[in-house]
C-alpha cells in the first residue's frame, strides 16, 4: 500500500513539474531595452515581444521620462512607434500618449498592441501627424536588433 502511494505521489509531482516547465517556457517573452537617446537623454524604455497562439506578435512598450514632443527642437505634436520587419520594412504601430500620475512627476508612456509582422527592432520618432505611413528623420529612441 505504501509503495503505491509513493508511486502516485511521484507521478503527480512529475506531472506538476512538467506542466510548470511547459507553461513557463510557453509564456516567455523577449524584453529589450531602448538605447540612450541623444534627442531626449533622460528617456528610458523597454519593450516585451511575445508570439501568441495566432502567430501574431504581442508588443508591450513602456517608456519613462519622455519629454512632451512640443518641447523638442523642432517642435512636434506626437511620438509614433514603428516596428522594423525583415520582409515588410517599417510599420507604424501606434502613437504614445505621455502622462504623469498624481503621486509622481515622472512622465510615463506606454503602448500595447499586436502585429502580424515579426519585429527585428523597434523605434520611436517625433512626428507632426500620428497616422503617417513612413517615419520621419527625428528618431527619439531605438532598440538594438533582436
Amino acid at each position: 500500500m505504501k509503495a503505491i502511494t509513493q508511486k502516485t505521489t511521484k507521478s503527480i509531482f512529475s506531472i506538476a513539474i512538467t506542466f510548470f516547465l511547459v507553461f513557463t517556457l510557453a509564456s516567455c517573452s523577449n524584453k529589450i531595452s531602448f538605447q540612450t537617446s541623444s534627442v531626449v537623454p533622460s528617456a528610458e524604455g523597454s519593450v516585451k515581444v511575445k508570439k501568441d497562439n495566432n502567430n501574431n506578435y504581442s508588443i508591450d512598450l513602456n517608456v519613462i521620462r519622455l519629454a512632451d514632443p512640443k518641447r523638442l527642437e523642432p517642435s512636434k505634436s506626437t511620438y509614433v512607434v514603428w516596428i522594423e520587419t525583415a520582409e515588410n520594412g517599417s510599420k507604424n504601430i501606434g502613437s504614445l500618449n505621455t502622462s504623469s500620475s498624481m503621486f509622481s512627476k515622472t512622465l510615463k508612456s506606454s503602448l500595447k498592441t499586436v502585429s502580424p509582422f515579426k519585429p527585428v527592432s523597434l523605434f520611436i520618432t517625433a512626428e507632426d501627424n500620428a497616422d503617417i505611413q513612413y517615419p520621419g528623420s527625428q528618431v527619439v529612441l531605438r532598440t538594438d536588433r533582436f
